[in-house]
């Protein structure tokens, strides 16, 4: 592990922020591939990422695990064993340890090493990263893999500090917490809400969930995969990987081409049981039909399928009301291991902050407008997070001309491909603004490649650094705002456009058009010599 040599200065060829699935891929392609002096740095304890963190009840991936994990080794994909159809924390933070530890990386891992500012020095053509333990790094390239969900949002409720009870986010999810038969209450139900809800329920002695807004949500089908299965995806690794690679949302299925209304009322039926049955909000989107996310009227149609579930399930007429939307199928798919089943439970309650808002905070629980106490000993905040850009403003970023990244995004993240800003060269992203909205370790593995192949070029025609042209990054910014529209997702208040946090402008942060798309435009630009691009020669020839 990379020593903590205080006030030290370490020059080095590439810094790479952060130590998830991005980060630790990233590193390996730049020592392992490239031959460059490379070191990570990561603000946790150990590596994982989100996976570090997000230790709460239930935590659970909702991408199928054949394809949630990486794909560039295949020794290593065979060798890995996951025996449910989800994986689950502990789980993919072992999995990503074993990665570190298999590829002898770890030597070259700063933990607990927070990036607290980087300026880009013009005339050397570096970066100056500075850190919280007095070590300031110098480096040609600086990758960012702080995570498109880390930063944590935790809502600042009047009287939050006269709560005596414990109040934690379910991104910083502290180890020695014991939740058997305590009073629990939970913000939020998403889905990392819907997850502590079902997982909590059972062990507390009761648990209030307090809903802003009602989701819709579908079994995720969780189950132990037979050996058969397992060899399965074994034997079909490469069909598997292609056809993720060729996809959309690459979740490992083969999206619908089939209209919700080319077929009879019944057939319908018969296709949205059948999908609900086998589990999987992505699926249930996607899978059965290829207009649920562009066609109003066919968006209605899974709605109200998953409404009468509800409507199925949930006993109670006043629960089963507050626990059912009436707006658009059209956030991010959720799923569940029995949501909807838990609040017929004796020991759990359901207070509908959008009819009833949260008043304030006492040292007993939280007072709702109706004037009620509901006390609690454990308050969990699983209020999200400031998605993509988040982590980026936090930090005093400089590029050239000394211009802030905080100022350059002052109207909104922006980026070209997810992966470059204008004005800041040599900086690269993992999963920054703009990036493709998938299943993230194909993206991550894809930006990965991407950018080590684009180093690679650099350092082989002696290249000082490139940076994104300022009329190629407005561009992207409104290719991604155009597909964007020609979806439904943007008319639901949602975290992919910022809804979720108060004062920030709503504003596309993904491009939508899918994992293939994608692909074809990053191979298009590393084909035709990165005329996208900014150098410091007259050209920048493909490697």
């Amino acid at each position: 592990m990379a020593s903590h040599e205080p006030d030290q200065i370490r020059e080095i060829d590439a810094l790479v922020v952060g130590c998830g699935f991005g980060g630790i891929y990233m590193l390996y392609k730049l020592r392992r591939e490239l031959g460059l002096t490379a070191i990570a740095i990561d603000k946790a304890a150990g590596v994982g990422g989100t996976w570090f963190w997000n230790k709460y009840p239930g935590a659970l991936s909702d991408s199928e695990s054949f394809v949630y994990q990486y794909s560039f080794d295949r020794d290593l994909y065979d060798q890995t064993t996951w025996n449910t159809k989800f994986v689950r924390q502990p789980q993919i933070l072992e999995y990503l340890n074993g990665v570190v530890d298999r590829y002898s990386l770890r030597e070259d891992i700063a933990l607990e090493t927070t990036m607290t500012a980087a300026r880009f020095d013009e005339v050397a053509g570096t970066w100056t990263v500075s850190t919280d333990r007095g070590i300031t790094y110098k480096a040609k390239y600086l990758v960012n893999g702080l995570g498109l969900l880390s930063a944590t949002n935790v809502p600042n409720f009047p009287g939050i500090e006269n709560f005596a009870g414990r109040l934690v986010h379910t991104g910083a999810w502290p180890e020695d917490l014991d939740l058997t038969g305590k009073r629990v209450g939970v913000i939020g139900n998403g889905s990392t809400g819907g997850q502590v809800i079902t997982a909590v329920a059972p062990i507390a002695g009761h648990l209030t969930s307090f809903q802003r807004t009602p989701q819709y949500s579908v079994p995720a089908g969780n189950r132990v995969l037979s050996n058969e299965e397992l060899a399965r995806q074994k034997e079909n690794f490469e069909a598997n990987w292609d056809q993720v690679r060729n996809s959309s949302v690459a979740m490992g299925f083969v999206e619908s081409e089939i209209e919700t209304f080319s077929v009879s009322a019944e057939e319908r039926q018969q296709i949205f049981q059948r999908t609900w049955d086998e589990g999987g909000g992505f699926r249930f989107m996607f899978e059965t039909f290829c207009d649920i996310a562009t066609n109003p009227e066919a968006n209605e149609e899974a709605a109200k399928f998953i409404r009468s579930k509800i409507a199925e399930i949930v006993k109670d007429p006043e629960t089963r009301r507050k626990l059912t939307p009436t707006d658009l199928y059209a956030r991010r798919p959720l799923c569940d291991s029995g949501l909807y089943e838990t609040f017929n439970r004796d020991n759990v309650s359901l207070v509908h902050v959008g009819e009833n808002p949260i008043r304030e905070l006492t040292a007993e629980g939280i007072v709702t407008e109706d004037g009620e106490l509901h006390k609690i000993d454990v308050l969990i905040c699983a209020t999200g997070f400031d998605a993509v850009d988040g982590n980026y403003v936090k930090v005093d970023i400089r590029g050239r001309n000394d211009e802030s990244l905080k100022e350059h995004w002052q109207d909104g993240p922006t980026s070209y491909l997810g992966m470059a800003t204008t004005g800041f060269p040599n900086m690269f992203m993992i999963l920054g603004p703009n990036g493709p909205f998938t299943n993230l370790p194909p993206s991550i593995e894809t930006q990965v490649e991407w950018i080590s192949d684009t180093i690679g070029t650099i350092e082989n025609n002696s290249m000082g650094w490139i940076e994104a042209k300022p009329d190629i990054e407005t561009e992207w910014t409104d290719i991604c705002a155009d597909i964007a529209d020609q979806t439904l997702f943007p008319k639901a208040a949602s975290w992919i456009f910022g809804a979720n946090i108060p004062g920030k402008k709503r504003t596309v942060m993904f491009y939508l058009g899918g994992i293939k798309e994608y692909r074809s435009v990053l191979d298009n630009e590393k084909a035709s010599g990165y005329p996208s691009f900014l150098t410091q020669s007259d050209a920048l020839e493909p490697a």
